[in-house]
């Protein structure tokens, strides 16, 4: 699965399960992840603690309706999950509509379209409609009915590796969590799931993990269950938002100049795009970066949370994600992840005065490249440079060169005796 087309049909699959932070809908989706990458998969009783937080009951859903005196279900959740409030408690009664106004939720300003909320952890129940709708209900009785259960069960979350050639882990992490949210869910899964295919056939240096897993409670509880391998992790990406048509938008790290932070920004300079600092708001990018963790975590979306008009509606349908949109946020990934892979310090072997490159072939083989000066110029900085301390990061950053020359250079140095890694 490579292509937008590709990705595009995985959103268009997974995009009628009803997820919430545990339950079914978490399995149905990992299931079908699970076809594309094999998955470990975790299943955390609830009530166990995590860290400040202890998993919740689990949440599954089978039916729900409000249905008017003759019958007629004119809030139906069969023709949308998004209709029902996120761990509504069970209920089967016949209400006002003035008691049911009380428990019902529209978007006034956006009259067509119905809303996407939740409550995980105050027992309520509730249904979500477009305005639209609610203005033509008549007075008069409802018949009411959520048939759910809220009980012990479980949290579920899953992780795939792609081993690398060392055990330093960079970590991806997207959350499934949201019921029919094409954008802000699903595209992040699907490019997520793209990168890893890619990534093993790639041979990399450093070994990534991928975490699929409901938002906050899901990123706390993989928190608290791998405190062992939290030095391992060296770098991060939350993947959000990932298939709208807005430009990228990379969030820095809580650091603001971690490695991952630098490598977005010298990728990310050629291309319309837009780098924020860390703030505690946000998708998981706030757990890894808390200050007991303090990882080097960025968050990458296109347009981000909230910043689009389908943010959390029923407009953020698979129509609303593009393919081209998802397949440059992989190729984006997939660059960052090249420069993070390669990002070496070396050490000039001959470091008095300036080396002969002519005579090692190094000009020679040069010749009549287009981009001959530029990697002409990469030589000399990176002989200037390698002193063990500068990475080849550093270097380009510092002379404003692609780091795919500073390090093709690196390379041709190694070869000819001129470097040491």
């Amino acid at each position: 699965m490579r292509t937008g087309p590709e990705m595009h049909a995985l959103v268009e699959r997974l995009y009628p399960f009803c997820r919430s932070i545990t339950g079914d809908g978490v399995r149905q989706t990992l299931a079908v992840i699970g076809e594309h990458l094999p998955l470990d998969r975790y299943e955390v009783p609830s009530g166990t603690e995590v860290l400040d937080w202890t998993v919740p009951a689990e949440w599954n859903i089978r039916d729900a309706f409000v249905a008017d005196s003759s019958g007629r279900r004119v809030i139906d959740f069969r023709k949308s999950n998004l209709h029902v409030v996120g761990y509504s408690v069970p209920v089967d009664r016949v209400v006002s509509l003035t008691e049911l106004r009380t428990h019902l939720h529209t978007l006034p300003e956006q009259p067509s379209l119905i809303p996407y909320r939740t409550s995980y952890y105050s027992p309520t129940w509730g249904f979500c409609l477009a305005q639209d709708v609610l203005d033509t209900l008549p007075e008069g009785d409802y018949h009411v009915k959520i048939d759910s259960t809220l009980a012990d069960g479980h949290l579920t979350y899953a992780e795939h590796v792609v081993p690398g050639e060392v055990s330093d882990e960079v970590l991806v992490s997207c959350h499934l969590c949201h019921p029919s949210l094409a954008n802000d869910n699903l595209a992040g899964i699907a490019v997520a799931v793209a990168l890893a295919q890619a990534l093993a056939e790639e041979k990399p240096y450093y070994t990534y993990r991928f975490l699929f897993m409901p938002g906050t409670i899901g990123a706390i509880t993989w928190l608290a269950r791998n405190s062992e391998r939290i030095e391992q992790v060296k770098h991060g990406v939350v993947l959000a938002c990932a298939g709208d048509r807005g430009s990228l938008t990379y969030k820095r790290s809580r650091r603001g100049d971690a490695d991952i932070d630098r490598v977005f920004a010298h990728i990310l300079k050629d291309k319309p795009h837009e780098i924020r600092d860390f703030s505690p708001y946000g998708y998981d990018e706030r757990q890894f970066c808390s200050p007991g963790f303090n990882l080097g975590v960025g968050s990458l979306t296109r347009t981000p949370y909230a910043g689009y008009p389908e943010y959390h509606t029923s407009a953020d349908n698979p129509s609303f994600v593009d393919p081209d949109s998802m397949a440059d946020t992989l190729d984006t990934l997939r660059t960052a992840f090249s420069v993070l892979d390669r990002n070496r310090r070396y050490v000039n072997l001959s470091p008095y005065g300036e080396p002969q490159l002519g005579k090692r072939g190094l000009y020679d083989s040069l010749g009549g490249r287009s981009d001959a000066k530029q990697a002409q110029l990469a030589m000399l900085w990176v002989l200037s440079l390698s002193d063990g301390d500068h990475s080849l990061l550093d270097i380009a950053e510092r002379a404003d060169l692609p780091f795919g020359a500073v390090a093709a250079a690196a390379d041709a140095l190694q070869a000819a005796g001129l470097l040491k890694e």
